[in-house]
């Protein structure tokens, strides 16, 4: 048995309009929101990235549950936009909570770096190597200015306490399963400031092409329907890309809620799909089976299914993720290019 203990989520305080990043541009906001299905985005604080939104959804993670730091073996940190270029996430998160020998490494595959460190977790842990591991998918994603991906690239992170104990698992996995191709949908070469994208190529071939791939061949193994799945977390690069892709694979809007927060809070890239997830699971009952399902340029996918226990009515109270999206201060598109250094 293996599954997910705990889990955190945090979003940044800050957030910028559509219409704002539009009329520096000269766009049609309208027509941005009607594409995109994206109303805002959060953006970092000045004294926020992927080292310090990772930590507060651990924190958030380990009030949930009860767990001793010093039971933790493994913490993997999932992102494409690091504190340091060569430096990593997880060990200083480690050393802040006062954690201490355990294996830790900092993950990159785009936008699914953070199910990766999920997936070596749950080996980890169902192989008895550890009992304890920290899965963390954060980023503060960048666009350059009046780029498309500028009215969506945002920030935010997702922490999961993942361990083999069935008195403590909230969600237990069923099955998981990827897909891997060379893809270059999205890409940055070293010492590029912002990332480059092939444009429509990003959803054929490479979004909708892998998450709805990998989501088939998982609900084949595990003999699932959709008709079984309750609740399904999908990658968010947008807010039309998880909509098409859910119903392609069976699934209505009721199913695919969580998906929709993209529109107030953008692509929170490595965290995404986990963000949705956190929020499914802040009101899932036991029983209800999920499908989580992330998406990494370049190209990936990794697929999940889950099923919530009757120990996730045991989880003590803390910060949902629907706290962290309605707690939110409007900025203009000069204090925006202030705080993120963007330069026009």
């Amino acid at each position: 048995m293996v599954g997910i203990i705990s889990y955190g989520a945090y979003i940044p305080f800050y957030r910028i309009k559509a219409e704002e990043i539009a009329k520096a541009h000269s766009k049609d906001a309208s027509f941005i929101k009607r594409e995109l299905l994206i109303e805002e985005k959060s953006v970092p604080g000045c004294d926020e990235d992927s080292l310090t939104m990772g930590f507060e959804a651990t924190l958030n993670a380990l009030r949930r549950a009860n767990i001793k730091t010093d039971e933790v073996g493994a913490i993997y940190s999932g992102s494409e936009s690091p504190a340091y270029a060569v430096k990593p996430n997880a060990s200083i998160i480690g050393e802040a909570l006062g954690i201490t020998n355990y294996t830790s490494a900092d993950l990159q595959f785009a936008c699914k770096a953070g199910t990766a460190g999920m997936q070596a977790c749950f080996g980890l842990a169902k192989s008895g190597f550890v009992k304890y591991g920290i899965a963390i998918g954060s980023d503060t994603s960048q666009a350059a200015p009046g780029d498309i991906l500028e009215y969506t690239a945002s920030a935010g992170a997702a922490s999961f306490i993942i361990g083999n104990s069935k008195a403590e698992e909230i969600a237990e996995l069923e099955g998981m399963h990827s897909v891997s191709t060379d893809t270059p949908d999205f890409w940055r070469r070293g010492m590029q400031r912002y990332p480059r994208h092939a444009e429509r190529f990003t959803g054929e071939p490479a979004y909708f092409r892998h998450v709805i791939e990998c989501s088939r061949q998982l609900m084949k193994k595990s003999k699932t329907t959709p008709k079984e799945i309750k609740h399904v977390a999908l990658h968010t690069p947008n807010g039309k890309f998880p909509s098409r892709a859910g119903k392609i694979l069976g699934f209505d809007e009721e199913q695919l809620e969580s998906n929709f927060i993209v529109s107030k809070i953008g692509n929170t890239y490595s965290a995404a799909s986990i963000l949705a997830l956190t929020d499914i699971l802040d009101r899932a009952k036991p029983g209800e089976k999920i499908l989580l399902a992330s998406f990494g340029s370049g190209a990936g996918s990794d697929s999940f299914l889950f099923k919530a226990t009757n120990n996730i009515k045991k989880l003590k109270p803390a910060r949902t993720t629907r706290h962290f999206i309605e707690n939110k201060e409007h900025i203009d598109y000069a204090k925006y290019c202030k705080i993120t250094g963007v330069t026009r």
